[in-house]
Order: structure tokens, then sequence, then C-alpha cells
């Protein structure tokens, strides 16, 4: 059985999706500002036991890489690419702008982040995953003055995890 494993750690949650081949998937979210570290893999044995599957099953790994909580984004990166490397399967390296991106249906949308200090981090999309040019790092009043007219805007870190490992699925690991 070949499961694809999602990593979010970069907001106050830790989030994590397992997708079956056949398109089925379970998820594990918890809010925590701190603390992901400890919980992490006890976590990741947990869905994997509710999915019947074990860390051989799996056979590809996605991880969002921020921008977000520096320390969070340090546990989830790592625990990746120890596994990646371990299982000898691919990690995909996700930036968190484009997986926020995911809740879009085919219409424009602006992500756009307060990173404190009177910045945002942004980012427009035409559609799901489909950037009109590269994030950014603005003035908050820069960053609203670029949403697209009509573009949903997106403010929350949170990302959905279960679009995340769909996205993961198909998306070329070269690429990521």
């Amino acid at each position: 059985m070949g499961l694809l494993l999602a990593i979010d750690t970069a907001a106050t949650r830790l989030q994590l999706a397992l997708l079956a081949e056949d398109g089925s998937g379970e998820t594990l979210v918890e809010d925590m500002a701190t603390g992901q570290a400890e919980r992490l893999f006890p976590a990741l044995e947990s869905l994997l036991a509710r999915k019947g599957g074990a860390y051989a099953d799996l056979s590809r790994i996605a991880v969002t890489t921020g921008p977000g909580s520096f320390t969070g984004l340090r546990i989830g990166l790592s625990a990746a690419r120890g596994l990646g490397l371990a299982l000898g399967i691919p990690v995909l390296g996700i930036p968190s702008l484009l997986a926020l991106s995911l809740v879009a249906r085919c219409e424009p949308l602006a992500v756009l982040l307060d990173a404190r200090r009177g910045e945002a981090y942004f980012q427009a999309f035409s559609g799901p995953a489909i950037p009109v040019r590269p994030a950014a790092l603005l003035p908050m009043e820069d960053a609203r003055q670029r949403v697209p007219q009509g573009a949903t805007v997106v403010t929350s870190p949170l990302v959905d995890i279960l679009a995340l490992a769909r996205f993961a699925a198909t998306a070329d690991p070269a690429a990521f």
C-alpha cells in the first residue's frame, strides 16, 4: 500500500495527512503553539494505525517550507527529511503560500499573511497553485494594494492538509 504523508508545522498547529492511492485520506490536526517535536512521531504512529499502515508503506512525503514559525518549520522539515532518507522516498517541500492557495477553486486568489512589524507575506494566484508572480515580503499597505480586483483573500496561515496531500500526490518532486 503506497501512502503519501503530508506535514504542516508552520503555524500553531500540528497537521498530518495520509493519502492512499485510492484517494482516501486520514488527517490529524492538533492546535499547539509548542511541543510539536515531542508530538509529531507519536501522532504519526497513531495516524498510521488508523489507516492500517506502517512507516514502510510511505511512498512520498510533502512538507510545508514556510513562511511560518521558524521552530515549527525546522521540526516539520527535519522529520520529513529524516523519514525520506531512511525510507528512500521523495520529499517535496511545498511553499506555505502555495499550499494556502489550494483552497481556491478556479478563481483568482491572494494570500496575505501578517509578518508583523507592518509587513506581509504576499502572493497572488490565478487559481490553485498557479502563481501570478513570486512570493514577496512587503509593507502591509503595499501588499493590500496588490490584491487583484475580485480576488479571494486568504489571511489565515492554516493549510488544508488534505488538499496539500492531494496536490503533492501528482506534483513533480523535481519541482519541489
